[in-house]
């Protein structure tokens, strides 16, 4: 409890209504104007920018948290990139999902040549703490360098709609940027993403494989996880 407590001293509002603000912006891609108003139907009177500045300072601690609590990422990483403008300068968008379609990271970087997609790779090496058993990527010719020099052991996918599974990956979070009005700075981007990117992951459930009733029990384990993450 003493940990709570620290987390949100000094804040007028209780911990459940922040962490519930927190969760509905980042799970929904909702704006801080849509959770204002969200809030405000349950009786509850929060600014906009009170909203936007918990997430700020709460959602990369939550984000933290949850990634200490992950169960670990597949062995299959399907890898693709996009370009972002951020202050009406390009930025290429890096992301890699497993096959279960968690997201195990994204980075952003202003270039995707061969070095951009060798300091990806390392990143991924460092987080799944080995060598993947297989790859799956577009033609880009960055992506074979690195393969080659990091990953030669790895198997190499690049045949036409493999790599779908990644591309798909980047809509949830071209509707947030869309909500945001486009990213106003890359460390506001960054934070964002992986903020969302730790939340999409806990409740990324996989509905249409599985029955209702499973659906539901994991839904329930997935709240009790971000109780922990966000509580004492």
């Amino acid at each position: 409890m003493r940990r709570s407590a620290s987390l949100y001293k000094r804040h007028r509002f209780p911990p459940e209504i922040i962490q519930h603000a927190v969760w509905l912006y980042h799970r929904f891609n909702l704006s801080s104007r849509d959770v204002e108003d969200l809030l405000a139907e349950r009786g509850i009177a929060v600014s906009y920018e009170s909203i936007r500045l918990w997430c700020i300072k709460f959602g990369p601690q939550f984000a933290r948290r949850l990634k200490r609590q992950h169960r670990g990422y597949g062995d299959t990483f399907f890898i693709d990139e996009v370009f972002v403008k951020i202050q009406r300068k390009q930025h290429y968008l890096w992301r890699a999902v497993d096959q279960d379609g968690d997201v195990v990271d994204v980075f952003l970087q202003t270039r995707r040549d061969g070095n951009a997609a060798k300091r990806f790779f390392k990143r991924l090496l460092k987080k799944h703490r080995s060598e993947p058993r297989r790859i799956v990527t577009d033609k880009l010719g960055s992506h074979g360098v690195a393969h080659r020099e990091l990953i030669p052991d790895s198997i190499h996918d690049t045949s036409r709609y493999a790599n779908n599974r990644a591309e798909l990956s980047h809509q949830p979070t071209r509707v947030g940027e869309r909500g945001m009005r486009r990213f106003k700075s890359l460390r506001q981007a960054e934070r964002f993403l992986g903020v969302h990117a730790a939340v999409y992951n806990l409740f990324n459930l996989g509905r249409h494989l599985i029955s209702a009733r499973h659906d539901r029990l994991f839904r329930q384990r997935a709240f009790v996880s971000w109780e922990c993450a966000t509580g004492p």
